[in-house]
């Protein structure tokens, strides 16, 4: 097993268990710093296992990291709108 699946596994670990932990900020901040680890680890998934395998690990974070997914979305939606107008 390639140290950058090592390393995904251990993220995906490491965001069940702080996705589990009580927060008064509703996870966000923690939400952020997975997010600036995650990326750069995504890159490092696609450049040593090739773009199928860390498109998986994209779904399984984007599926820890639901809510910021779905504001992004919200964001796009309300920007594609206005760019209709």
């Amino acid at each position: 097993m390639s140290l950058s699946i090592i390393l995904g596994c251990l993220w995906l670990i490491v965001a069940n268990v702080s996705a589990m932990l009580p927060s008064k900020d509703n996870y966000w901040a923690r939400a952020y710093v997975l997010m600036a680890v995650g990326i750069p680890l995504l890159g490092y998934l696609t450049y040593e296992n090739g773009p199928w395998v860390a498109i998986l690990f994209m779904a399984a974070g984007a599926s820890l990291l639901r809510w910021p997914v779905v504001y992004l979305l919200r964001w796009v939606k309300r920007l594609v709108r206005r760019e209709a107008k």
